[in-house]
């Protein structure tokens, strides 16, 4: 991660957007969602969260291409919900956050179910 996307609609000089901003942005609207428990990462991301440093792009990665996004999220869904209705809300939500924070183009937001939280 950590590439720049640069915004060049300001008359007085250009926005730099790094695209773990943009990863945050996805990760808080997919946690936004009921019926997603948590983001899945990978072990290091869990390791680095044992030991107390949040991640907050935890199950996440961002492509960028032309001011266009791709997004990937790997989460961990509650049992008993309807995954593809959990799932397509996510999308909407994430595409929809990060369209309206941003001003780029969301061309896909892919969900993988990683997990089911099985603990009440």
């Amino acid at each position: 991660m950590a590439e720049n996307m640069t915004i060049d609609a300001y008359k007085h000089g250009k926005v730099n957007i790094v695209d773990d901003v943009i990863g945050v942005i996805g990760s808080i609207a997919a946690a936004e969602i009921e019926g997603i428990k948590d983001l899945s990462g990978t072990f290091s991301e869990e390791m680095m969260e044992i030991v107390g440093k949040k991640n907050f792009n935890k199950g996440i990665r961002v492509e960028m291409e032309d001011n266009v996004v791709q997004i990937d999220l790997s989460v961990i869904v509650d049992y008993g919900t309807k995954i593809h209705e959990v799932a397509r809300l996510v999308q909407d939500n994430v595409k929809l956050a990060i369209e309206s924070m941003t001003g780029f183009e969301v061309s896909a937001v892919n969900v993988f179910v990683e997990s089911i939280n099985t603990k009440f």
